[in-house]
C-alpha cells in the first residue's frame, strides 16, 4: 500500500476551503458540519458537505455528496483522491472501500488536521472548483429535455435504470443530478437528492424548480426518500415530471408527500 506525500500548500488550501464549506453544511440535529474535497488529477476539486434529514437515515454524508456530484459532472474517473475536514466515519470507510481505486486507501495527513486518501499521486496544489452551474432551461419543455440528457450519465451498473434531474436555484442557475448506485444499496443516492446535495455543496440553497426524467418509466416520480428530503428542503418548488410522449406532469414536493415529517419537533427548545 503506497502512501503519497501531500504538499503543505495543498493542505493549507484545503483548510481554507473547508472554512467556507462549513457554512454550507446542513446539520441542525448534530451540529457537526463535515466537508470533503474530491480532488481531480489536474488539481481541480469538487466539494461535498453533510446534509441532515429529519428522517435521520436519509442524511447525506459529505463523502457521498461529493462522489455522486462527480458522477453527475462526468468526472469521477479523473479523481485522484479525497481530502476530508475530519477523519471519515466507519460508514464512510465502508463506502470508500467499494469505490474503484480506493479499496486499499489509507489515511495520510502528514500530521495536519486534514485527512487525505489517494488512489493516484496527488497534485502539488489545488486549482479551481469544478463548475457545476448549467444554463437555466428556457422553458419547461427544455428542462425536461435537459433532464433526459443528464440521465445518460447515471451510474447504474446493477439496475440499468437511469434517472436524470435538473434543479433550478433561484431561477438563475441549473444543477444536474443523476442516480448513483453503490454495491451497498443503502448507500445509493437518487438523482433528485444528488442534484439537491450538489446545490447545497456549491452554496445554492433556494430550489425554485426541479425537472425529472426516467427514460425507462413514463410514469416515473420521486421515490419516498426523495419526497421526504425535497419536502423538507424545497416544499413549494415546482416539480416537472417527464411523461415521454404525453404532456409533462407538474406538482410540488409538499403535494406529493402531504403531512411529511419535518424538523420542528426535533429542534424545538
Amino acid at each position: 500500500m503506497e502512501l503519497f506525500s501531500v504538499s503543505g500548500s495543498l493542505l493549507a488550501s484545503a483548510r481554507s476551503h473547508f472554512a467556507t464549506l462549513r457554512a454550507r453544511a446542513h446539520v441542525p440535529f448534530s451540529d457537526r458540519p463535515r466537508s470533503v474535497l474530491l480532488v481531480l488529477r489536474d488539481g481541480r476539486w469538487i466539494p461535498g458537505v453533510r446534509i441532515e434529514s429529519a428522517s435521520y437515515s436519509l442524511s447525506i454524508s459529505a463523502l457521498g455528496n461529493a462522489v455522486t456530484t462527480a458522477y453527475s459532472l462526468r468526472c469521477f474517473d479523473a479523481v485522484a483522491g479525497i481530502l476530508s475536514s475530519a477523519p471519515l466515519s466507519a460508514a464512510d470507510h465502508a463506502y470508500l472501500r467499494a469505490l474503484d481505486g480506493f479499496s486499499g486507501a489509507a489515511p495520510n495527513s502528514n500530521g495536519q488536521a486534514v485527512t487525505a486518501y489517494w488512489r493516484t499521486s496527488p497534485p502539488s496544489q489545488l486549482g479551481t472548483v469544478v463548475d457545476s452551474a448549467r444554463p437555466v432551461p428556457a422553458s419547461p419543455e427544455a428542462g425536461i429535455s435537459a433532464a433526459r440528457n443528464v440521465a445518460t450519465t447515471a451510474h447504474v451498473p446493477e439496475s440499468h435504470f437511469p434517472v436524470g434531474a435538473v434543479l433550478v436555484h433561484n431561477n438563475q442557475i441549473a444543477i444536474p443530478g443523476v442516480n448513483v448506485e453503490h454495491p451497498d444499496w443503502t448507500r445509493i443516492l437518487c438523482a433528485e437528492r444528488n442534484a439537491l446535495s450538489t446545490a447545497y455543496a456549491y452554496g445554492y440553497t433556494h430550489c425554485t424548480a426541479l425537472y425529472l426524467s426516467c427514460p425507462k418509466a413514463p410514469n416515473g416520480s420521486p421515490c419516498g426518500a426523495c419526497r421526504q428530503v425535497l419536502a423538507e428542503r424545497a416544499p413549494e418548488a415546482t416539480l416537472y415530471m417527464d411523461r415521454h410522449d404525453a404532456p409533462m406532469e407538474q406538482s410540488t414536493p409538499a403535494a406529493l408527500l402531504p403531512a411529511f415529517f419535518n424538523s420542528s419537533d426535533l429542534i424545538s427548545d
